[in-house]
């Protein structure tokens, strides 16, 4: 069975189309995922990234309680305003003392 090269590239055409309406579908399920009342949620990698902290230092921010966080399916979550307010109070805390 011989293809001509016309044929071929509309084949690849319809297959890349396919490709980013999945791709569209992917980024639209990991938004709602990553959201809870439509805010957007961090994970633990997120933060460690973020402020560049190590694990411990995140964990003692969690139980001291200056960083809310919520626990969904096991999983450490924390929304971004909270992180947001986090990061303004720890700003502000050594001009206070």
């Amino acid at each position: 069975m011989n293809i001509d090269r016309m044929e071929f590239i509309a084949w690849m055409e319809r297959i890349m189309d396919r490709f980013d309406i999945l791709n569209e579908n992917i980024n639209e399920n990991q938004k709602k995922r990553n959201n809870i009342d439509g805010e957007e949620l961090l994970d633990n990698q997120d933060l460690l990234q973020m402020l560049k902290i190590s694990n411990r230092s995140l964990q003692r921010y969690r139980s001291t309680g200056k960083l809310p966080y919520y626990t969904i399916s096991g999983k450490i979550y924390y929304k971004l305003s909270d992180v947001h307010q986090f990061i303004r109070d720890s700003f502000n805390a050594p001009g206070q003392n």
